[in-house]
């Protein structure tokens, strides 16, 4: 039957506290925590066993006492029984519990609560449970016998059991229990003997192995004397088992020298018995006494003992102790086992992982783990909370929790320390809701908070700043019987004295004493920091002296938290006096002491008192040269610390590279570069062996003396030979730089320094976090942030987040800044300004005012308030998103909010509106500001005389011009190109040659833009000679004319039939490596097919190809339309089917072209059978199909050839042009809109086109309401652009350009339509002048302008042509309002349908002309005839018969020759002595460009 049970023991380590000994820094406490041992004297008055027991026993206790007054009382974890650990099981505690069903494994080790420069309590796990079950294992699996029984058979007592009846009797548990009690039962002056000597039960040589261990459980002593006794009588001859019991005994109690003695006194009976070496392999893992346990695992093979399992573990267990795992230590052991022929268990796994807990290393537990799991060993409930722990440890208390999940999942019992466990992982964190959800799963589980558990909540609350929490739980922790101990209070004091709340700590101190706790030297040292801290010199100086009054010697720590204090006092006499008791004392000040020293005395010019503290460092301190010189320069005594330096030197000292650089960093920050470069120098005399070192300073002092490209060069040497550097020259080149703004070369040194190894500071973290955040890398920034806040590296600078925010804004990634944002709010209690700033601008640069409106009111809510920037950058966040008409809504709204509107918002405004070319507002906010007092800028002048030369408002830019020289200002360069572009866009040639010389005669050098625009004026002017020449000029000057400056010299030259010159300057853009887009091969399309010179435009697409631009569809229909234009249809159809032949997917695109060509030269038959070639192709009609039907129906003579061609549409899927005009077009409306809104997407202005054909269509046959509707379907759709005309208060106008004629007509009369009514009713008010834009462009054959002129002309309207702009007709507003009254042609303007098709069309397409057919013969009779007449003439000429109109030209004639007949008799004939009108010819000025450079003047066509 197996016997063994696991025993569920906690005996506590030490509780340790590390931090770092620096002055300033809150100390860390620590507290010896550990079962108490129970001690008693043996004594014996009949034998002398008894005397030799008691003597061993009481000098044991003698030891035993001593080692207690020297450590504080040990606190015991009551947890460790099984009752407490799963009280939902209701446990029923013995002595020795039976084994029960449940997989119920040992005691798991705890956490601790650390963090550096903090306090906290925790619970570290012995080893003893899990060396207990190693030995256990191999001695008592099986309840066995020995052959021996103890003593002889006596005739005088009652027979005895035999061997056989002892073996087979069950009920030894209850003998070796009975025999136990009485025992433990005996007071300290009774003795062992006198129970065994009883003979109270009869026992077997086992029997007493567990007599011996279930005693030794309670008193180590007692089970000494049981074991001696059993000697002494000679009962018993000790065996393996008893042997391996005595010592597992001893070792537990931690008597290693008496379990040595026994050992040694009775190995040699025993044998080579494994399971006694291994126990007392035990005894010396217990003390981490690795050498030891080596020793004697060497003997057990020397002799022949083989080692078994529970031997290796017990090494491991030895090995981790003795010190921390080195890197793939875990793996070796378990190799090491491999090895040996065994398999590792449970136990291995657990041991390694444990260790891994208590160094928190995660990467080493998750191997261990990893190994159990690919070897199969299950893991047991101390796996996982080992596992639980290392991951709470490791700051991933969510991991934890689902490894508590997991072996729930698998039938596990979590005990209590897997619930503390998980506990301190979330408490790590500050995650107060997890560690609530936890602590109520403990209670609902049957689980109380114990002393532990508190504390734990405690720290949590002190860390982040709770304090009244805290206080709050210290109270519960008393109201619930739990005892306060020494670690709670002094987390409670620590974490006040953070807070400043000195008051609260003191009380808290008076608690503790009032308990009977006395304060530990921890707790006194926080309450002298706190002190410290708040500036409470006197109250940190007294309670030092009660310190000292209570006994307790100041340690290191505490005499430098207490100098350091006097020293920030101000006190440097009784700081120096406790200096001197800190070294009487045998304490040694650390170097951060010395340095605060150094610097009091620098301060204070104590000479002689600085030698004798650089003596100190020296003798007592063990300072270097070298050290002593590093803490003398930053302490700034440069001529001690180059004193020492040098010294450090001829003493043959080697030189760190930290100490050096550091030294040289303070040499340069003081401005000192010359001395650092001698002591460079003369190291490398002196220490040639640093040559590399010397060689990394020399780059860090050049970069720090800012030359960065020989520090750079220097750089490259270093990284030539192999040499890596360290973080610091990297730092120094890495800063340099980012000064010098070249980010590439610091991203460069930056993967150079990472791949060689070399771990980054958090300054170079800081600063390459920004390099990336300005090379537009903000992902990689974020990473680099999340890398260093991995390591420990707190960014305290909000500028890094502000950076990283402020890169995503930039690359559009919103939702990556607003998650920094919102991981910044979970840190931070209220958020910095410039956070929420840098938000609202990523908000605004992509217009999304609302999410940057909702930024505004979250600071308006929460803080900190806004400011004039944060309403500057709301209204920029309106103005991207294009809301301009909202800016004064959102003003009012400020104002309302008790915001005062600054000059910059208003300038803010008042740019978005001249971005906008809003003219009217602009002038508005402008004339505002001047009278509030705002007198304008240098800058509101340039954008002022910008928007207005933009918006080519000529006296409105040139009054600007004046008021800005009334005001002081001198025009620049950007206000006289800006003039320069105005007079050039509206032909005023005459003044754009004035304004040029006005730039030389304010002596102001032309630039670029210069020379762009006056080239582009020879263009306008159609004389691309002058231009060339003036490009010519511009080179020389090292000025490059732009590529759209060389389109429009390309265009100019097309027009002016200047093939050769075009060509040249096309060859030249093209040898030169210019990369030409398509528009330039187009050009040069067009110009070929001008010239008739096709075969050059098909060699055009092989030069095109050649460029590695790809001939598109668009250039092929180019192709193909110039074969049409020229009535070539069947060669743009040969290039149709060389694209047919080519590998490229067609589309309705190049047929369309072949298609118009036909369609253009009259062969509907030909187009209509290319359409169906089209759709055998596998291709449908669209658009573009539909457009071109629709305008060769448009210009169709009669009404049955319009049909035709409407119902092969129709018969193509396409009705709704037919429709229109055989049925009632107003059922027609929805379904009109719904073919738009289908062709609106569709590129190519798809239904721009589609409707200029339409609108053309219905015009043509006279179904003109139709048309209106159309037209104004397509303004409501934005299909035309909104405002195409329009009549506003003193803004009456039209701009038709790009409109087909008939969309034009259209337009026209519903604009004369909307004028009429506002001259009948007076508003709105005209202008003084009516613009109609018509543009002197053609399309598809047609010219808008003499359309429109035509068709005012034969209306008699006062239109008349501009003399300044081509494609402009004006009209006085006085005459027009006048004719709209009372012209007959205005009486009905209104558009109205046919009532049925007519028969022929009513419009004709004349010399690129539109016009009505009845007029067609008048337009060509009096065009032919007179030549351009005034529009009331040619209305009037036009209304007469044919004969009457013949005769009133004749006489028109007629009278002509008689007036100049007249002229030449008076002699008046003279043209230099009559003003002559030149039509469409103009001179301009001569005007100098440059010194010797003149602009050529000859008499130019405009």
């Amino acid at each position: 039957m197996a016997s063994y049970t696991g025993v569920f023991t906690l005996s506590g380590l030490p509780f340790h506290f590390e931090s770092q000994s620096k002055v300033r820094k809150l100390p860390a406490f620590s507290r010896s925590v550990s079962c108490s041992l129970s001690t008693s004297s043996s004594s014996s008055s009949s034998s002398s066993s008894r005397v030799t027991a008691t003597a061993t026993a009481t000098t044991t206790e003698t030891s035993e006492d001593s080692t207690e007054e020297l450590n504080p009382k040990k606190f015991s974890y009551s947890r460790a029984a099984p009752s407490v650990r799963w009280p939902n099981l209701k446990l029923v505690e013995i002595h020795q519990p039976s084994q029960t069903h449940f997989n119920l494994a040992p005691n798991i080790p705890t956490h601790l609560v650390e963090e550096s420069h903090s306090l906290g309590n925790a619970q570290e796990f012995s080893d003893g449970d899990e060396i207990e079950k190693i030995e256990d294992g191999a001695k008592l699996e099986e309840h066995d016998e020995s052959l021996e029984v103890l003593g002889r058979p006596s005739k005088t007592k009652a027979k005895k059991m035999t061997k056989l009846a002892l073996k087979r009797a069950k009920d030894w548990r209850r003998r070796v229990q009975i025999l136990t009690d009485r025992i433990l039962g005996l007071r300290p002056d009774e003795f062992v003997a006198d129970v065994l000597d009883e003979g109270i039960v009869q026992m077997t040589p086992t029997d007493y192995c567990f007599v011996v261990k279930w005693v030794g459980q309670s008193s180590w002593q007692r089970a000494l004397e049981v074991y001696e006794w059993l000697n002494l009588r000679h009962w018993y001859s000790p065996n393996a088992r008893m042997l391996a019991t005595i010592l597992s005994v001893l070792g537990k109690a931690n008597q290693e020298a008496l379990a040595v003695e026994i050992f040694v006194r009775a190995e040699p009976a025993v044998g080579n018995a494994v399971q006694v070496y291994n126990a007392m392999m035990g005894v010396y893992a217990r003390n981490g006494r690795f050498t030891k346990v080596q020793e004697l695992l060497s003997l057990m093979q020397e002799r022949g003992c083989e080692p078994d399992l529970v031997s290796f573990n017990t090494l491991i267990n030895a090995r981790l102790k003795s010190g921390p795992m080195g890197p793939n230590l875990a793996t070796e052991l378990l190799n090491e086992v491999r090895r040996s022929g065994l398999r590792p268990d449970i136990i291995t796994y657990n041991t390694l992982i444990s260790a891994c807990s208590r160094e928190s290393n995660l990467q080493e537990a998750i191997k261990v783990y990893g190994d159990m799991e690919e070897h199969k060993c299950l893991p047991d409930l101390w796996t996982y909370n080992a596992m639980i722990s290392v991951f709470g440890r490791c700051g991933l208390a969510c991991k934890a929790e689902r490894l508590l999940r997991e072996l729930e999942s698998k039938g596990f019992l979590p005990d209590a320390v897997t619930y503390n466990s998980l506990l301190y992982a979330f408490a790590r964190e500050g995650n107060v809701e997890k560690v609530e959800d936890i602590c109520k799963e403990m209670m609902k589980k049957g689980f109380g908070k114990d002393e532990m558990t508190y504390n734990t909540i405690i720290h949590m609350y002190g860390k982040r700043g709770q304090y009244d929490l805290a206080l709050q739980l210290y109270r519960d922790m008393k109201l619930s019987g739990r005892i306060p101990d020494a670690v709670t209070y002094t987390v409670l004091i620590d974490s006040l004295g953070k807070a400043n709340k000195m008051t609260e700590a003191a009380n808290l101190m008076s608690e503790m004493l009032d308990s009977g706790l006395k304060p530990t030297l921890r707790t006194f040292s926080a309450l002298i920091c706190g002190y410290g801290k708040a500036g409470m010199r006197l109250e940190a100086e007294e309670t030092f002296k009660c310190m000292l009054k209570s006994g307790i010697k100041p340690d290191n720590l505490a005499y430098s938290v207490m100098v350091d204090i006097l020293l920030r006092s101000n006190e440097p006499r009784k700081a120096m006096v406790l200096y001197q008791q800190m070294i009487r004392g045998g304490f040694v000040p650390d170097q951060s002491l010395y340095l605060a020293l150094i610097r009091v005395l620098k301060k204070e010019n104590e000479e002689q008192g600085l030698q004798k503290l650089i003596l100190d460092m020296k003798a007592l301190g063990g300072l270097n040269p070298l050290e002593i010189s590093s803490l003398l320069v930053q302490g700034e005594c440069f001529d001690d610390a180059a004193k020492m330096l040098r010294l450090a030197v001829s003493e043959g000292y080697g030189l760190r590279r930290e100490n050096l650089l550091s030294i040289l960093s303070s040499y340069s920050s003081s401005g000192l570069h010359l001395e650092a470069k001698e002591l460079l120098d003369y190291f490398k005399e002196c220490a040639p062996a640093f040559h590399q070192l010397v060689d990394e300073a020399l780059v860090v002092v050049l970069c720090q003396a800012n030359q960065l490209e020989a520090a750079l060069k220097q750089y490259c040497k270093i990284r030539e030979v192999g040499f890596f550097g360290s973080s610091i020259m990297y730092e120094s080149l890495i800063n340099c730089c980012e000064e010098s703004k070249m980010f590439g070369d610091a991203s460069q040194i930056f993967s150079d320094m990472r791949f060689y190894g070399v771990e980054p500071s958090q300054n170079i973290y800081q600063s390459m976090v920004q390099i990336y955040c300005n090379m537009s890398f903000p992902e990689t920034a974020e990473q680099l942030v999340g890398e260093a806040e991995a390591k420990g590296i707190t960014f305290t600078d909000i500028c890094i987040y502000v950076d990283l925010i402020d890169a995503y804004g930039k690359v559009k990634e919103l939702q990556q800044a607003e998650r920094v944002v919102g991981q910044l709010r979970q840190k931070c209690k209220a958020l910095d300004r410039k956070v929420w700033h840098a938000l609202m601008q990523a908000y605004a640069a992509s217009g999304c005012y609302e999410q940057a409106r909702a930024a505004f009111n979250t600071m308006m809510r929460d803080g900190p308030p806004p400011t004039v920037d944060t309403m500057n950058i709301l209204m920029h966040a309106l103005i991207v998103d294009g809301r301009l008409n909202e800016l004064y809504v959102v003003i009012q709204e400020l104002q309302d909010m008790g915001f005062k509107i600054s000059k910059s918002t208003i300038i803010l405004m008042l740019d978005a509106f001249a971005r906008a070319g809003n003219i009217f507002e602009v002038k508005k906010i402008y004339y505002g500001m001047k009278a509030a007092g705002y007198l304008p800028t240098m800058h509101l002048y340039k954008v002022m005389i910008g928007l207005l030369s933009r918006g080519k408002r000529v006296r409105d830019a040139e009054a600007m011009v004046a008021e800005m020289e009334e005001a002081g200002f001198k025009p620049d360069l950007f206000v006289w190109n800006s003039l320069l572009k105005m007079y050039t866009d509206i032909e005023d040639y005459r003044k754009t040659v004035q304004v040029y010389q006005r730039i030389q005669e304010a002596q102001l050098k032309p630039d670029e833009n210069t020379y762009n625009t006056l080239i582009l004026m020879y263009c306008r002017d159609h004389r691309p000679e002058e231009g060339l020449s003036l490009m010519h000029e511009m080179r020389k000057l090292g000025l490059d004319p732009k590529l759209d400056t060389y389109k429009s010299l390309l265009t100019a030259c097309g027009k002016q039939q200047l093939f050769e010159q075009a060509e040249d300057l096309f060859n030249e853009l093209h040898s030169k490596g210019y990369k030409l887009d398509r528009s330039f091969y187009h050009i040069m399309i067009k110009m070929y097919r001008n010239s008739g010179s096709h075969s050059k435009a098909e060699g055009l697409l092989v030069l095109m190809k050649e460029a590695g631009v790809e001939p598109s569809f668009a250039t092929m229909h180019l192709l193909m339309m110039s074969y049409g234009s020229s009535g070539q249809p069947k060669e743009a159809e040969k290039v149709l089917d060389n694209l047919k032949l080519s590998d490229l997917s067609l589309t309705t695109l190049p047929y369309s072209s072949v298609i118009d060509a036909y369609l253009k030269n009259g062969d509907y038959n030909a187009g209509i059978q290319k359409l169906m070639e089209m759709k055998k192709d596998g291709l449908e009609p669209d658009h573009r199909i539909w457009t071109c039907f629709l305008r060769a129906a448009s210009l169709c003579q009669g009404s049955s050839e319009a049909v035709l061609l409407l119902k092969v549409l129709q018969d193509s899927g396409f009705d709704v042009p037919l429709r229109l005009l055989i049925e009632d077009s107003k059922s027609l409306v929805l379904e009109v809109d719904h073919w738009l809104e289908k062709l609106q997407p569709l590129e190519d202005d798809a239904a721009f086109n589609f409707v200029n054909a339409l609108v053309d269509l219905l015009w043509a046959f006279e179904f003109r309401a139709t048309a209106s509707w159309v037209f104004q379907l397509a303004v409501k759709r934005r299909i035309y652009r909104q405002g195409i005309f329009r009549v506003a208060e003193k803004d009456w106008g039209a701009d038709f350009r790009k409109l087909s004629a008939g969309a034009a007509l259209v337009g026209l009369t519903l604009w004369l339509d909307h004028m009429q009514d506002a001259s009948l009713e007076g508003c709105p008010e005209s202008p003084k002048s009516v613009v109609l834009i018509t543009g002197a462009s053609e399309y598809n054959m047609v010219s808008l302008n003499s359309t429109l002129k035509a068709y005012l002309w034969e209306m008699g309207s006062p239109f008349l042509p501009c003399k300044t702009r081509s494609g402009v007709l004006v009209a006085k507003a006085h005459s027009l309002r006048l004719w709209l009254k009372e012209s007959p042609f205005c009486f009905d303007l209104e558009l109205k349908d046919a009532p049925s098709l007519p028969h022929s069309n009513s419009m004709q397409l004349v010399e690129g002309c539109f016009i009505r057919h009845g007029l067609v013969p008048a337009f060509k009779d009096i065009l032919m005839r007179l030549g351009e007449v005034r529009p009331k003439k040619f209305a009037r000429l036009a209304l007469l018969s044919d004969e009457k109109r013949d005769k009133t030209i004749r006489a028109d004639i007629e009278g002509r020759r008689e007036k100049l007949g007249k002229m030449e008799k008076k002699g008046r004939h003279s043209l230099s002595r009559m003003p002559v009108k030149h039509k469409k010819r103009k001179y301009v000025q001569r005007a100098m460009l440059a010194n010797h450079d003149v602009i050529p003047l000859e008499k130019s066509s405009l």
